[in-house]
């Protein structure tokens, strides 16, 4: 994703060297009862769903603004009543959260790229999406970048969401609470496809959804300590220099965005004034 650089000077971190995932070395499971298996060395790790259960893991450290990639080729086929998630997310009932969920669907009916954001416990800011190709037969990379002043999803490089540091406008911004990274594939057909109406059809069981490519290019929250990876600071003070710490969209990475936005966007909680008979929460009257 192209970006323009900000020349501002943000607290010091202490510098760590960044480097590639190795899902050995930077994740643990978390759920699933042998479901979920590291493959390829620590290059990949393909979660499973049966009846009985799904599966689910989570990084080892925890981060405090960074840039999180994830290849993910989802699951084939009829995946309807499945939800394949990655997200970061805090702790507790005011916790913060940064959501990617693709929802299941019948066989050849499109994959729904769910997105949310939570502050201070609070949601209710659902985006929509239909994917531009067939998440199931190769991989694909998604992408957070999160910073002080953005969250800024990504597909493949190509923006489709930028949520904003409105704080001097009463509206809250995830920037205070490390989160760690967990991704999942579960059971939901209660309502992940067309509302509940289709159920999974458990004889296309095991599901099998798979992730590789993990880069956490980002501060890891460590003893009280932000410590973030070398060169991060340096490039963020210097005009001209590239960094995610204060990354924003540049005119042609906006343009992008709105072209995927006015394409395939398939649900706006900032246009749906029926859920927010008392007007819609005041980021969406904000650019």
């Amino acid at each position: 994703m192209r970006s323009l650089a900000l020349a501002i000077a943000m607290a010091a971190c202490l510098a760590v060297a960044a480097r590639a995932g190795n899902f050995y070395q930077d994740t643990e499971m978390t759920w699933g009862d042998g479901r979920g298996k590291v493959v390829d060395g620590g290059r990949g790790l393909d979660l499973t769903l049966d009846r009985t259960s799904g599966s689910g893991f989570q990084s080892k450290s925890e981060y405090l603004f960074g840039k999180i990639d994830m290849q993910i080729k989802l699951v084939p086929g009829n995946s309807a009543g499945t939800v394949t998630t990655f997200y970061l997310s805090s702790q507790g009932t005011t916790h913060d959260e940064i959501d990617f969920e693709f929802l299941g669907n019948v066989s050849g009916e499109p994959y729904t790229l769910h997105t949310n954001v939570f502050t201070q416990g609070q949601g209710q800011r659902e985006q929509q999406f239909r994917l531009w190709f067939d998440p199931t037969t190769a991989y694909h990379t998604y992408s957070v970048v999160w910073n002080p002043q953005h969250v800024i999803f990504a597909v493949d490089g190509t923006p489709i969401r930028d949520f904003k540091n409105h704080e001097a406008r009463g509206v809250a911004f995830p920037k205070t609470q490390p989160m760690r990274l967990y991704a999942s594939l579960w059971n939901a057909d209660d309502w992940a496809t067309q509302g509940g109406r289709v159920k999974a059809d458990w004889s296309h069981a095991p599901f099998v959804a798979s992730f590789r490519g993990l880069s956490a290019d980002a501060c890891v929250w460590a003893n009280g300590k932000q410590q973030c990876p070398v060169g991060t600071m340096e490039a963020a003070a210097v005009a001209g220099g590239r960094s995610w710490w204060n990354q924003q969209l540049s005119d042609m990475s906006y343009r992008r965005m709105r072209w995927v936005q006015r394409k395939f966007m398939i649900y706006n909680y900032c246009n749906d004034a029926k859920r927010f008979p008392q007007g819609v929460p005041a980021e969406c009257h904000l650019r």
